[in-house]
């Protein structure tokens, strides 16, 4: 009697089911959020896009993230309130607004904006509605003091 190929071949397949998705992980500790996502894969994502996006960009005199170094000086205890909003920016105004008749990015945007999704979905809510609209209106003499300096 011969013995079957069949075993293997499903432990293969468990194997690779299991194994591949999580060897990209990396958990990441934003102050009290702990959030796991495959940052190569989304890095990777946006790689084969990424000039093609930014060779549309006719806007260069702006920035709207400045380099990482300003994003690593947010202390521990706001990072994960800072990327829940980030991250809400670009899944409400970026992906939802994008065009582009170019099929392959937009599967590519797509991916990226699942992505981000479901780390948002991880990422507890920074302040309860209350308590963020009272701090709002307690820091809006910073706006306004930023908003003078502009003249």
């Amino acid at each position: 009697m011969k013995a079957s190929g069949l075993p293997i071949c499903l432990l293969s397949a468990a194997f690779y089911l299991f194994w591949t998705p999580s060897a990209g992980l990396k958990t990441l500790h934003l102050g009290s959020c702990v959030i796991t996502t495959n940052l190569q894969e989304m890095r990777n994502g946006f790689s084969e896009i990424r000039d093609s996006v930014q060779a549309k960009d006719e806007v260069i005199d702006i920035r709207i993230l400045r380099k990482t170094e300003s994003l690593q000086d947010t202390k521990p205890a706001d990072q994960c309130c800072l990327l829940r909003h980030v991250l809400r920016l670009y899944l409400d105004r970026v992906f939802k607004n994008y065009q582009t008749p170019d099929h392959h990015i937009l599967r590519k945007t797509s991916s990226l904006a699942n992505s981000f999704l479901t780390i948002k979905k991880d990422l507890r809510l920074c302040l309860t509605p209350q308590a963020a609209v009272v701090k709002a209106l307690g820091e809006l003499d910073i706006l306004l003091q930023w908003m003078e300096e502009m003249e």
